[in-house]
């Protein structure tokens, strides 16, 4: 990937009331105020108190409106109130500048002046408004950082100290606030009674910070010439090599994992972990150190301001996505090269828009523009199919039956035909559009996982079978922790849906879409620990991880995930060493993951008879399983045929499967199985038992109207409460299930020589304390 660089030559303004000497004179004032109030318009003041705006569409500047005479700018930020893709057409985007002498200015669209207030007792360092829109804040160079409303209101000063400030970036959730002082970065988050977070970051002054919406790290730069990334707790994850000069402005994309590090005469496209993609030097003619650099926000474009007062926008170009045989690059801002790589044959797709995002996978190309989405199948590539109206893509991801595209305004899933099949809405959905990115919503084969952004331990699941209230109801899942990442598997069955995600504290755990008898469960197993990243494999139900030194393989994540034993037998760690730090995953394919380390793409096979396994075991092909079992011969493949098998009560197999991977305590209890009645509700449930299911197990058995059963269950797992709840609700049918229950509870304490202290149980002993004298 490559940055391509344009100089917007300000000899162009046009200014009729300045004279043509004076209009060059303030090319020679440093440019530290740049901003895009939409994806075609930058803004951009100097010292010279005038406020230009450089169209893309003319590539020329025009003046806005004037500064009064005392106010030299030292920073620009727009809120667009309307949106995403907003140019202003409600009049609602509201520019805040800031200037030298502690005041702000907060303007309308047409440049009027709406609030002018004296905030701090130096010059400002940094203005910026708030991602949720809801406030703004002020960093100063007398140490203090305030908070005030939209409408210029003082809320609160949140630091105060004497050391000044020379950069402050909200949190991308806007519950706290970075800034830096000296050689230091702090954290503050505005919850209340919360502590500061403070480190050392860099040798010499800290000038410039950003904070990812992507992934939720802090990237600074310093005198130190170098540029670092931290984590929210202050640990660094990468330091860069040193510059030939200080490190002046660093920039987070809003929409991709890309950083972009400004420093003397040098522009550098990095990734969010640190490696350099690509550099672009400025020998000749000079631009000097760039002060500000600000992405457009649908993160195609980005303005650069210089300290000679050069405009300069730049773009990524020639970005790879690979797929089987396919390979897409972007060659221009409005043209991408398809390329079959089995026959050599190359077609150059040009569009009438700018190429905001393209996908590649399942045999289509899949391309967003500005206001249309293209859909290329790999067979017929002269006949895209067009939608349009769909504006500012920000994320596409390809499945095997549907693609989803989320916009600026909605989530919405086609087929590749064109045709919508479901836009989910679920309470509040419309306000956190905004804040989800590519890690917070997944697509599987049949069903489409959304976090919500209001409570991050909640994750929604769309059913795409085509069905009735598919829509606005979708099932919720809850985990113990904030979700990190999600991923919903992309094969397998209607049946056979999981959604992986990772926590808070990195864990991974699994859990079911829909189990077999088609309810929902909320059943959720932790398979494993220090993930960072997950991704399902494109046609079978393989998991592949990656942690800080090693990666790790899941070959039965689903059926599998109950049992901590059949867990251990099929998942595969290896080392990394040899691949390097910072490696993340690009795709899983077939049977080869592709990691990316430094920018080399590193290709990986996975057990290829465990993925042919799968493969028979997706069509029902049983005999064909155990032959390949019986030719591998490996632990993990007959753990993963047991697990399948077990689920699909196939219980000779299973049998087999489970005494080949030498499991002898299953294999007893198989053989107990195939003394019930087979299909019964008592052998479906035994055997979701043996597999750890303990609530389909109860389902089962409840669903088929065996309540003695039910609550026989619950007390062989010591689950004393659930049998009293089952054995209660069931009271008029089965009046003798409540003395059974009370029987076997009293029998446990007397073997555990104990007193009766659980409150569910307290009043049934209490009443039986009260009925012993009159008998």
């Amino acid at each position: 990937m490559k940055l391509r660089t344009r100089v917007c030559k300000k000899d162009s303004i046009k200014n009729s009331e300045v004279p043509e000497e004076d209009s060059r004179k303030t090319t020679n004032y440093p440019l530290s105020c740049v901003d895009w109030s939409s994806n075609e318009d930058i803004y951009f003041v100097s010292d010279d108190h005038q406020i230009f705006k450089w169209s893309d569409v003319s590539r020329d500047s025009v003046e806005v409106a004037k500064l009064p005479d005392d106010f030299v700018p030292t920073d620009l930020h727009w809120l667009l109130l309307g949106g995403r893709s907003s140019g202003g057409g409600k009049g609602s985007d509201t520019l805040l500048i800031c200037s030298n002498d502690g005041r702000f200015v907060i303007l309308n669209k047409s440049a009027r002046v709406e609030r002018s207030i004296s905030a701090h007792g130096a010059a400002i360092s940094s203005g910026r408004w708030s991602p949720d829109g809801a406030g703004l804040l002020t960093a100063g160079e007398d140490g203090v950082i305030k908070i005030w409303s939209r409408s210029g209101m003082l809320r609160s000063t949140v630091v105060q100290n004497e050391e000044a400030i020379h950069c402050a970036r909200w949190a991308p959730n806007s519950t706290s606030i970075v800034f830096c002082q000296g050689g230091h970065i702090s954290i503050k988050p505005l919850a209340a009674n919360s502590k500061l977070i403070r480190w050392r970051a860099h040798d010499g002054l800290v000038l410039s910070l950003s904070w990812s919406t992507q992934s939720n790290v802090i990237a600074s730069g310093g005198e130190d010439f170098r540029f670092k990334i931290w984590d929210e707790q202050g640990a660094n994850l990468f330091t860069s090599a040193a510059e030939e000069y200080a490190i002046t402005s660093v920039a987070f994309n809003p929409e991709k994992d890309y950083l972009l590090v400004g420093t003397f005469n040098l522009l550098k496209l990095c990734h969010s972990s640190g490696w350099s993609y690509n550099s672009a030097r400025f020998p000749t003619p000079s631009v000097g150190s760039f002060f500000s650099l600000s992405w457009s926000a649908d993160g195609t474009q980005v303005a650069c301001g210089s300290s000679t007062g050069q405009l300069i926008v730049a773009y990524a170009i020639e970005q790879q996505l690979i797929s089987r045989n396919l390979k897409a690059t972007s060659k221009s801002r409005k043209s991408i090269a398809l390329k079959d790589i089995a026959t050599g044959t190359q077609d150059v797709l040009d569009f009438p828009q700018r190429v905001v995002n393209f996908a590649l996978g399942y045999g289509h190309l899949v391309v967003a523009t500005t206001h249309q989405v293209h859909i290329y199948n790999e067979k017929y590539i002269n006949t895209p199919i067009i939608i349009d109206g769909r504006n500012d893509t920000r994320v596409i991801e390809v499945g095997k039956k549907y693609f989803m595209i989320l916009d600026a305004s909605s989530i919405w899933v086609y087929t590749y035909t064109g045709r919508l099949h479901l836009n989910p809405r679920y309470p509040g959905s419309q306000a956190q559009i905004p804040l989800l990115t590519w890690r917070s919503l997944s697509l599987g084969l049949d069903v489409l996982a959304i976090r919500d952004n209001s409570d991050m331990t909640l994750l929604h699941l769309f059913d795409l079978i085509p069905g009735a209230s598919r829509q606005y109801d979708p099932h919720s899942l809850r985990a113990k922790q904030q979700l990190a990442q999600i991923a919903a598997c992309r094969a397998g069955t209607a049946d056979d849906q999981f959604v992986a995600f990772i926590d808070a504290n990195r864990e991974l755990f699994v859990s079911e879409t829909r189990n077999l008898s088609g309810e929902r469960t909320d059943e959720i197993y932790k398979i494993g620990t220090q993930l960072t990243a997950i991704k399902w494999a494109s046609e079978t139900n393989i998991l592949v991880g990656v942690h800080d030194s090693c990666y790790s393989i899941w070959y039965c994540p689903g059926e599998g995930a109950a049992d901590p034993t059949i867990i251990a037998l099929t998942t595969v760690t290896l080392d990394t060493a040899e691949f390097g730090k910072h490696i993340t995953l690009e795709s899983f394919e077939d049977a080869v993951v592709t990691f990316r380390c430094a920018g080399a793409l590193l290709p990986v096979n996975v057990n290829i008879y465990c993925e042919v396994l799968h493969r028979a075991l997706l069509e029902g092909q049983w005999q064909q399983a155990l032959k390949i079992c019986r030719m591998g011969q490996h632990a993990s493949l007959w753990a993963t045929l047991a697990a399948v098998a077990t689920r699909k009560h196939q219980l000779q197999i299973s049998e087999e499967a489970y005494a080949a991977a030498l499991q002898i305590d299953k294999v007893s209890y198989l053989q107990h199985l195939k003394t019930l009645t087979p299909s019964s509700a008592e052998q479906m449930a035994e055997n979701s038992l043996m597999l750890g299911r303990m609530l389909e197990a109860e389902t089962i058995l409840l669903h088929g109207k065996k309540i003695e059963q039910a609550v026989g269950l619950s007390l062989r797992m010591h689950n004393w409460r659930r049998a009293l709840e089952i054995a209660q609700k069931h009271r008029t049918e089965e009046p003798d299930l409540m003395p059974r229950v009370l029987h076997e509870r009293i029998k446990y304490l007397k073997a555990l020589q104990r007193e009766e202290w659980d409150p569910l149980y307290l009043p049934h002993v209490v009443k039986k304390e009260a009925d012993s004298p009159s008998e």
